[in-house]
């Protein structure tokens, strides 16, 4: 047999996931690069690791066993590279940020250079809905959390990062010839909403209760990313946030219908349990966080502030 370490990495994300879609997503890979890979992991073994029933892929017993030690195995290459790194004199240890789906588009500027200059330090970064974030943060899974809202039911910290603009948006095919429409105009538009739980879908219906007005549901997609390419499309209109649609807005694939009340605004948070234990890699983070976060704006998301 001669599978690597990367293999024995994407196997037990699908084994968790259930799904090489949610696996390739939380590995940052494509669906083809993970698919390969599970395949090449595959034919070392005479024994199926994994069935498909209908669309749904299940995990076999042979595969069960399988990925408990292939995640024994990173555990074990972990613990090597800590020591490594340890007898280097660095700072060494795990990093874990559970981020709502748009915060990928935030979160990577906040990490880059204290990851450069920490290199002893690994770093496990979960892109899921609102949801699930919540829930890792409450079972401890995690050191810190990335939301555009509070929670209501935890008690926490946190570090505010920066604004979260949403606008309505449209594609480049519709017109709007009027300087400024009154908000009314959600009434007469189809819009396209996030699933249950996210928190764009949230500031969406909020704004829409206040201000009564009454609305086209015209499709319900689970990801920012599917929202986009459903408004460019022109399956509807959708009120997004700012920072995902940077490069549409310029290739002016988008547009942003300029309607009163908007942008809603709300802000983007780092947030930890209340009296939470944090290790060295963890608290020398936030210290970074604190200190270097108004010079990340400036240099990298200024752009976003002139909006």
């Amino acid at each position: 047999m001669n599978y690597t370490l990367h293999q024995l990495n994407i196997f037990l994300k699908v084994s968790q996931t259930k799904s090489i879609t949610k696996a390739a997503e939380e590995l940052h890979l494509t669906q083809p690069a993970v698919s390969i890979q599970l395949k090449n992991f595959q034919d070392q073994f005479e024994i199926p690791l994994t069935e498909v029933v209908g669309r749904q892929l299940y995990v076999t017993d042979f595969g069960k066993e399988v990925a408990i030690t292939a995640e024994q195995i990173l555990e074990g290459v972990h613990t090597l590279n800590y020591k490594s790194n340890a007898h280097k004199g660095q700072l060494i240890g795990r990093l874990s940020i559970s981020i709502v789906s748009t915060g990928k588009y935030v979160m990577p500027y906040f990490l880059s250079n204290f990851l450069s200059e920490h290199p002893g330090i690994t770093m496990h970064m979960d892109v899921t809905n609102k949801g699930m974030v919540m829930e890792s943060l409450e079972k401890n899974e995690v050191d810190f959390s990335l939301v555009s809202m509070l929670p209501d039911t935890l008690s926490v910290e946190y570090v505010r990062l920066m604004q979260n603009k949403l606008y309505l948006v449209a594609n480049k095919d519709l017109v709007f010839d009027k300087p400024h429409y009154d908000h009314a105009i959600l009434g007469e538009l189809p819009l396209i909403y996030r699933e249950q739980g996210s928190a764009t879908r949230l500031v969406m219906e909020r704004f829409i209760h206040e201000n009564r007005i009454p609305v086209v549901k015209k499709l319900e997609l689970t990801s920012n990313e599917a929202v986009k390419q459903a408004v460019i499309a022109g399956i509807g209109v959708s009120i997004m946030p700012l920072i995902g649609i940077k490069n549409e807005l310029i290739n002016g694939e988008l547009q942003i219908i300029p309607v009163s009340s908007f942008p809603i605004i709300t802000n983007w948070y780092l947030i930890w349990l209340k009296n939470k234990r944090f290790s060295a890699a963890a608290r020398t983070y936030l210290d970074y966080l604190r200190k270097e976060k108004d010079d990340i704006i400036l240099k990298k998301f200024d752009w976003f502030e002139r909006y």
